[in-house]
């Protein structure tokens, strides 16, 4: 009796001390789950673009001088691909984003190789390829070294087509965890950026940015007008949650889910709906965090000195910093997260 009674007191008291086991191993758990599932995303997409390419190649479509990826590139992993999108008129645009927080030079390469961060200038050709717009970008890029030029044709209303070519672009150039889209009137703090994704790495399909659902307008000759308003309901309705597009971030299982598929993915009048529209089919997890869309002082100064830097800051009323090339060395100074941030961050 005594060693039965015994025996069962011990079971007791270990099936009693497994719930609590339980639990602590709960999170660990759940993460390893979530890791899994990026894995095997992953491994899916890339196992479809590959399909796709020996499907072009075996169809007579050999792939694009851009899309043939480096053996440097390919060995290195990187963190993040930053695409700043930029126009054939926007010279000094990019001269005061290069000031500010576009590293350049020798920091630039230190920053590719060190941190695992690319940042290029994202631009096509004009109408007249290989005319005087086209050679003052090959000359600018000569200079500078900081362009990716895709093969598009520039054009405000050919926003989402350069937005797709520039995504499949990307995802074949470089192997990164995450592809970012911003455009060239927004001061952007890099390391904070960084941090931010880093923080996400370990999820499947996610899409982060600023998400909102702003009005269909059907009226024709306003700004933002959806010709295909007639799709979106009844008058008055909402678009879906899109991230709003001055700057927004997709990991590496979407940008090749862009890749395999831009052939028959829908381009809508305005890019950053088109994006969404892209994922709304899908099991994506939509990232709203609004350090991504912060104001220009004193809104983002405010924020800073509160200890809540801000990733993004522009000027809603101009969708982008109002007047940049002369007013982004202002922003900067008042809401930059300062060089040394970005060479002491760790992702």
């Amino acid at each position: 009796m005594k060693l039965v009674s015994s025996d069962c007191n011990s079971r007791i008291m270990t099936e009693m001390q497994e719930p609590k086991s339980i639990i602590g191993k709960a999170p660990k758990t759940h993460t390893t789950i979530q890791t899994l599932d990026k894995t095997i995303s992953s491994l899916e997409m890339e196992l479809a673009a590959a399909k796709a390419a020996q499907e072009s190649i075996l169809n007579g479509s050999p792939l694009s001088a851009n899309s043939k990826i480096t053996e440097s590139h390919r060995k290195h992993k990187y963190l993040m691909v930053v695409g700043v999108n930029t126009a054939f008129s926007s010279r000094k645009r990019r001269d005061s984003v290069r000031a500010t927080w576009m590293p350049q030079g020798e920091k630039r390469k230190k920053l590719e190789e060190e941190k695992g961060i690319i940042i290029r200038f994202v631009i096509g050709h004009s109408a007249t390829s290989g005319g005087i717009l086209d050679k003052a970008i090959e000359a600018e890029d000569r200079k500078h070294g900081d362009f990716m030029r895709l093969d598009h044709v520039e054009g405000y209303l050919e926003l989402s087509a350069k937005t797709k070519i520039y995504f499949a672009t990307a995802v074949s150039m470089w192997d990164a965890e995450f592809y970012i889209k911003v455009d060239d009137d927004v001061h952007v703090n890099i390391a904070t950026l960084g941090i931010t994704l880093a923080r996400h790495r370990s999820k499947p399909r996610v899409y982060i940015g600023c998400m909102k659902s702003g009005p269909v307008l059907a009226q024709k000759g306003v700004r933002y007008h959806e010709p295909e308003y007639w799709k979106f309901g009844e008058a008055g309705n909402k678009y879906f949650r899109h991230a709003t597009g001055q700057l927004y971030a997709i990991s590496k299982d979407l940008a090749t889910y862009i890749s395999i598929n831009q052939h028959v993915l829908h381009k809508y009048a305005n890019e950053d709906v088109s994006l969404g529209a892209w994922f709304i089919g899908l099991d994506v997890e939509h990232i709203d965090d609004r350090r991504l869309c912060c104001g220009t002082p004193p809104d983002c100064e405010w924020k800073a000195q509160a200890g809540n830097l801000c990733v993004a800051s522009f000027d809603w009323t101009c969708s982008g910093i109002c007047k940049s090339a002369e007013r982004i060395s202002y922003v900067h100074r008042r809401c930059g997260e300062g060089e040394n941030a970005l060479w002491s961050a760790t992702f």
